[in-house]
Parts: structure tokens; C-alpha cells; sequence
């Protein structure tokens, strides 16, 4: 019962502080000139994904617990697409638009985030095969010296992107507030503020499903993949819904889609500080499922932003329909293979 009511306390300062984030994130767009889309796939991202970095940390370096690192990434990636799927269910759309998708709306920007995704969790799916000669430095995978090569490459790519999109000249300036301080320096201190609640919040989360979850008798990869990573995605879940009510949907996909690279690259943190081997070597092989799922996620995203003529009959149109069957089709493999 304790573990319950810390849990839901937890979600309830990560649903309140995530939706002012959003408001003092879009509010630095204003001020900065930046796209809502380049926005949501740093600033946005790397704030909501400093949980899955502490978990991961903590799960790998002094649990030394590999199944529940990997798993908690791979999870997080899974949750973080299928909450496409809320945001198209809560899109109302613009009068001119208020049938279309969320995916067919959103800035087709968006797919080159989508494309180097899959290629980062090509990689893992390859290094989660890998024998354990793959090797550097005595306990370091090699591949996790490719994963932060490619992100790196991959914010370099955003980033040259970024710089090609218009930027709307009203929104770059600063305005006074009314008792003499800077709008930006206000903004950013309420952004940090916000964000550390964010941040401490989703860190205790874990500890409080893990309660849960020993208590019910689940198995530690499926606790890593479902109830760790469902916690852990909360920030993104207040973040990107806020962004959607506030009308910035770019900033809600990016948010998704810049989390899910900033996944892969912490796992590489989280095999550095993993001293019993190669983390991914050590890990299940069965997290391929999980691996597999995000690929076929990020797929059907690219096709969702390239396919823009579609419309919504129902809550959900084709395209965040598939995500959330997958989503779930992944989640009852996980649970057949690693339930006891």
C-alpha cells in the first residue's frame, strides 16, 4: 500500500512539474527562435530522458543487474512511441485540419530523428549477440563506443537540419517583464526548477515499481521492461501532452522521438559503468523483441510522415493504430517469455 501511494505521488509531481516544462519550453522557442521540433529533440528530450540515465545507472553500475538496464532502455523506447498513439487520440486538430492524424501534421522533419533511431537500434540488436571477445578496455562493449559515435553523428546531422529550417524573425526577441527582469532568465530559472521536480521524482519512481512489482511475482527483465520503463516514460507522457494542448505538436513528436535516441546513448553509459563484462553480452537475448518492436515503431512513424493525406475516421488513425498493436504485441511476448 506504501509503494502504491509513492508511486501515484510520484506520477503526480511528474504530471504537474512535466506540464509547466512544457509551457516554459515552448515559451524559450519564443524567445530563442528555435523550431518547436529542434526544440523537443534536445532540450525537451534530454530533461525527460535524465530518469532512464540515473535508472540505468543505478541498475548497471551497483545492482549490476543487466537485464534490468537493458531492459528499462529498450521499454522506454517501446512506451515512448506508443504514446503517439495518446497524442493522436487527444489531437483535435486546427479547423482547417481537425480530421488529420497527429503523424500527418507533424513537420516531416521529423523522420530524419525516425531513420537514425532505427539505425542506433539496428546496432543494439546486433551487439546483443555479439560474444563476449567484443571487448575494450577489460569490461567495455565495443559497440558502446559506436552507440555514442552515431548519436553523436546523429545530433550533428539534427543540428544542420535544424539550421535550414526559417526561422521566424517575430519570435526571436526578448521582451521586459513587468518588474524590470529578463523574460529568458525567468523563464530558464522556472524551466530548471521544474525540471529537477521532473527529474527527482521520476528517479524515485523505480524503487516504488520494483516494490510493486516483487510483490506481485513478475520476473526482473519484464519488471525492467514494463513497470521500470513505464515510470521512468512518465516525463514524457506530461511533457508531450502538455506540448499538444498548447498546441506545439512538433514539440510533442520531437520530444518522443529525441528520447529515444538519447536511450541508445545512455546505454553506452550505463555498459561503462556495468564492470562485470560487455552489458549487452550479460543482458537477454530476448530483449530482441523489444529491439524488433521499436524498429517496426519507427518504421510505420516515417510512413505516417511521409503518407500525409491521411484522415481520421476513428480515434486513431492507420498509422497510430499499428503502433499501438505492436506496442502490445510486444508486451505480451515479453510477459509469455519472462514470467515465471
Amino acid at each position: 500500500m506504501t509503494s502504491a501511494l509513492g508511486f501515484l505521488f510520484c506520477a503526480a509531481l511528474i504530471l504537474f512539474s512535466g506540464s509547466r516544462l512544457s509551457r516554459h519550453g515552448e515559451r524559450i522557442a519564443e524567445l530563442t527562435g528555435w523550431s518547436r521540433a529542434w526544440l523537443g529533440l534536445i532540450l525537451m528530450a534530454s530533461v525527460t530522458s535524465l530518469p532512464e540515465l540515473f535508472v540505468g545507472i543505478g541498475s548497471a553500475g551497483f545492482l549490476g543487474n543487466a537485464d534490468l538496464a537493458v531492459g528499462d532502455v529498450l521499454g522506454s523506447c517501446v512506451f515512448n512511441l506508443a504514446i503517439l498513439s495518446l497524442l493522436d487520440a487527444l489531437y483535435k486538430g486546427t479547423t482547417a485540419a481537425k480530421r488529420h492524424t497527429v503523424l500527418g501534421q507533424a513537420a516531416p522533419s521529423h523522420m530524419l530523428a525516425a531513420a537514425l533511431g532505427i539505425i542506433l537500434l539496428a546496432i543494439v540488436g546486433v551487439g546483443l549477440y555479439l560474444p563476449s571477445s567484443f571487448m575494450l578496455g577489460g569490461w567495455i562493449g565495443a559497440f558502446s563506443i559506436v552507440f555514442i559515435a552515431v548519436y553523436l553523428i546523429a545530433i550533428r546531422l539534427l543540428h544542420t537540419q535544424e539550421q535550414g529550417i526559417p526561422v521566424d524573425p517575430e519570435t526571436a526577441h526578448t521582451k521586459p517583464d513587468p518588474d524590470g527582469k529578463p523574460t529568458m532568465r525567468n523563464t530558464i530559472k522556472w524551466y530548471a526548477i521544474h525540471a529537477m521536480v521532473v527529474i527527482g521524482a521520476a528517479l524515485a519512481l523505480p524503487h516504488f515499481a520494483e516494490q510493486i512489482a516483487i510483490a506481485s511475482g513478475l520476473g526482473a527483465t519484464f519488471i525492467g521492461t514494463l513497470l521500470l520503463a513505464a515510470s521512468t516514460s512518465l516525463p514524457e507522457v506530461a511533457v508531450s501532452v502538455t506540448a499538444l494542448r498548447m498546441g506545439s505538436l512538433d514539440m510533442a513528436v520531437g520530444n518522443l522521438l529525441g528520447s529515444n535516441l538519447f536511450n541508445i546513448f545512455i546505454l553506452a553509459i550505463d555498459d561503462l559503468v556495468y564492470a562485470k563484462g560487455s552489458l549487452l553480452n550479460d543482458a537477454s537475448e530476448m530483449h530482441i523483441v523489444s529491439v524488433f518492436s521499436t524498429i517496426i515503431m519507427s518504421a510505420i512513424v516515417i510512413v505516417g510522415l511521409t503518407f500525409r493525406g491521411a484522415h481520421k475516421r476513428f480515434l486513431l488513425t492507420w498509422d497510430t493504430f499499428l503502433i499501438l498493436l505492436v506496442f502490445i504485441i510486444n508486451l505480451v511476448i515479453l510477459y509469455t517469455l519472462f514470467t515465471p
